[in-house]
């Protein structure tokens, strides 16, 4: 046991990496077998999509060393809004409230990339995929990963959050978000009532859909509660989604990983 929470803590890229490859290869799989997919049709969506890790995740390596430098310092330094509160060190503090505070976070996070114009042009990217799977996860420009991470230093300056609890955080998101573009979807009663605290793929697949006000609506990323009190939940008949966005309907530009890595730099059309 000491060993398996030592390796965790130590290679804690190396420990996302696996957790993210090992899910989403199950699931992509699953995908193809329950829903009596093709592979060669599968295989054909998915290799645009996975093209993307090749280069988002030279990004993600290269800013993760400035996060963990970033999270020691602010530990050892006791800066930020978790430091400030009543029993800090203790655990509902440090990881439960902590948490919570960081998926506010990256709730807001998903609300600027969508409403200010030029973070948009990358984060459109995302949606570009005009028919949703598990392999949509890493479909991210490398320079929305940029920002990502940016915006995840500005969060870490403002919370405190230390390098247990981003691990901890890191892990979750993972999950849920891989869990949330699978093409399978909860039963309307599981649905209703686990969707009423995190984000479900019937909840997110409504973000996906390719029209407003739908796609400015479940911005949650593990809790779906921040929709709800800030009024951006919505929902939709599965019949009634279609993936993809208005403004990019050509499928010969989705579908080509060049063409799409292109659009936050030629495209007029926001």
């Amino acid at each position: 046991m000491e060993f398996n929470k030592s390796f965790f803590i130590t290679h804690p890229s190396s420990v996302q990496i696996l957790i993210f490859g090992g899910l989403i290869t199950s699931l992509w799989l699953a995908e193809g077998l329950i829903l009596a997919i093709p592979v060669r049709k599968k295989w054909q969506h998915t290799f645009t999509n996975m093209l993307f890790i090749v280069t988002a995740l030279p990004v993600q390596l290269f800013m993760t060393m400035f996060v963990l430098v970033e999270a020691a310092w602010i530990t050892q330094s006791h800066l930020g809004l978790l430091n400030l509160l009543p029993l800090h060190q203790s655990i509902l503090v440090k990881y439960v409230i902590g948490f919570i505070i960081l998926d506010f976070c990256e709730y807001l996070y998903h609300v600027i990339m969508h409403k200010v114009k030029v973070l948009w042009k990358f984060h459109l990217v995302h949606h570009t995929d005009q028919k949703l799977d598990v392999s949509t996860t890493v479909r991210e420009h490398p320079g929305e990963t940029f920002l990502r991470m940016c915006f995840l230093m500005l969060w870490i300056g403002i919370t405190g959050a230390s390098f247990e609890l981003l691990l901890l955080r890191q892990t979750i998101q993972t999950v849920s978000n891989i869990t949330s573009h699978t093409q399978f979807r909860l039963s309307d009663g599981m649905d209703k009532w686990l969707g009423l605290i995190f984000v479900t793929p019937n909840i997110h697949h409504v973000h996906h859909h390719y029209q407003l006000p739908y796609t400015d609506c479940n911005y949650g990323d593990v809790l779906s509660v921040w929709d709800r009190i800030f009024g951006t939940y919505g929902k939709l008949k599965p019949e009634d989604t279609v993936f993809g966005i208005d403004t990019h309907p050509d499928k010969n530009v989705c579908r080509s990983f060049v063409k799409v890595l292109q659009i936050p730099f030629v495209s007029k059309r926001t």
